[in-house]
């Protein structure tokens, strides 16, 4: 199975970003599986920001839930990430990521939680 994330580099201030990954050697319906967005700014952890499963449910993090979209494309075996209002702060290096099993929120989040990952993308918000 492998991820690969694509989208623009440099946005700008209270515009939206779009982010797609393209998932390969896996339908994005398979059951039980799950897709996951997660964030990395510049100098701090993985951010976890939400994931939609292979029934199409999603479930957001509670800080992000209010500018957060996740959908997905059965037809191209694709996931989108929307987040709107951005502001520098949302300044990092963007990753997908596909896991075998259910996922939750997670405050913490570890390369190791997940089965599969992008190499990650990096989105920079400024004037």
């Amino acid at each position: 199975v492998q991820l690969q994330e694509s989208g623009p580099g440099l946005v700008k201030p209270s515009q939206t970003l779009s982010l797609t990954c393209t998932v390969s050697g896996r339908s994005i319906r398979t059951n039980y599986y799950h897709w996951i967005w997660i964030r990395q700014p510049p100098g701090k952890g993985l951010e976890w920001m939400g994931a939609i499963s292979y029934s199409g449910s999603t479930i957001y993090s509670p800080s992000l839930k209010s500018r957060t979209s996740i959908s997905m494309d059965t037809s191209n075996d694709q996931f989108t990430l929307q987040l709107r209002s951005l502001t520098p702060e949302d300044t990092a290096v963007y990753y997908c990521a596909g896991a075998d099993h259910d996922v939750w929120y997670k405050d913490s989040v570890e390369f190791t939680d997940y089965n599969y990952w992008g190499q990650g993308t990096q989105v920079t918000v400024s004037s």
